[in-house]
């Protein structure tokens, strides 16, 4: 009896840097994610003639411009992948890094009502973004891979097909490299507003110095100091990783990925801790 009686006090409070965060109770919260994630597809394509469609649209589309920019009147090397599938996977994998920052980086100044009147763990929302640009990510790779197929089949195109499995680990990085740099910026807007035309300027400036519309080979027989800047640039392993995985013509090497992931696990890091200090007083702010 005085076992059913006894009263017990949970405290929440803000998590102090990277060591403080509670993974187990996110996983907790794994629930309040996934409705998140289908909040996120309700609202972006609320009141849309297609729809969900516009995630296989968007992509063809700008397969379709940087194919004629890039391929017919620039003249860019592919590596002998056809132009439109070679376009199609950047732009897929470009769209799921790009769209993790630019959203994730609004979750403050976006969410602000809610933060402020209910308790959850705050990084169920940006992990929930995350998610739900992987989502629209697979759906556009299920249309690249019916394309691949094709080339495939006409044999053009030769993919590495024991590698395949690697892409998971792949989509893993993208999405935590993603994920921190959009906490970062996240966590900066929250008292400068403006960064977020920055940011998105931004981005826009790194997709062009990332091998998206182009082959990293092109790069090496440019310049030298160019190339090594590329090095450092933690969406080119990745990048370059999937081409050699389903194209077969891809230039990795373990330092571009030692690179990108030590990149991953410094921005991850920097973010988490920014994050955790900022969501103490945020509401303040915003």
């Amino acid at each position: 009896m005085e076992q059913m009686q006894r009263q017990y006090h949970v405290h929440y409070s803000p998590a102090k840097g990277l060591a403080r965060v509670d993974f187990g109770e996110l996983w907790r919260y794994k629930d309040l994610i996934w409705l998140f994630v289908k909040r996120d597809f309700a609202v972006m394509y609320k009141q849309t003639v297609l729809g969900p469609l516009w995630v296989l649209i968007n992509p063809v589309l700008s397969a379709a411009m940087y194919t004629v920019m890039f391929g017919v009147i620039a003249g860019l090397s592919t590596d002998g992948v056809p132009q439109a599938l070679f376009y199609l996977a950047g732009t897929a994998l470009w769209g799921f890094f790009s769209a993790s920052i630019n959203k994730i980086s609004a979750t403050f100044t976006a969410n602000s009502a809610i933060f402020s009147k209910v308790y959850f763990p705050r990084l169920t929302m940006p992990i929930s973004t995350m998610l739900s640009a992987l989502i629209n990510f697979l759906l556009q790779f299920a249309l690249f891979f019916v394309m691949l197929l094709y080339y495939v089949a006409k044999g053009q195109v030769a993919p590495n097909w024991a590698l395949i499995p690697l892409t998971v680990p792949l989509l893993i990085q993208v999405g935590l490299l993603g994920l921190g740099c959009g906490i970062i910026v996240s966590s900066l807007t929250t008292r400068y507003r403006d960064l977020m035309v920055v940011v998105t300027f931004g981005v826009q400036l790194w997709m062009y110095g990332t091998p998206v519309v182009y082959p990293l080979s092109m790069i090496q027989g440019m310049s030298g100091v160019l190339y090594r800047v590329m090095l450092f640039n933690p969406m080119t392993a990745p990048m370059e990783s999937f081409r050699a995985i389903f194209f077969g013509s891809g230039h990795v090497t373990v330092q571009m990925w030692g690179i990108s992931l030590a990149w991953t696990v410094i921005l991850l890091g920097l973010g988490l801790s920014l994050f955790s200090k900022v969501e103490k007083t945020f509401v303040d702010t915003v």
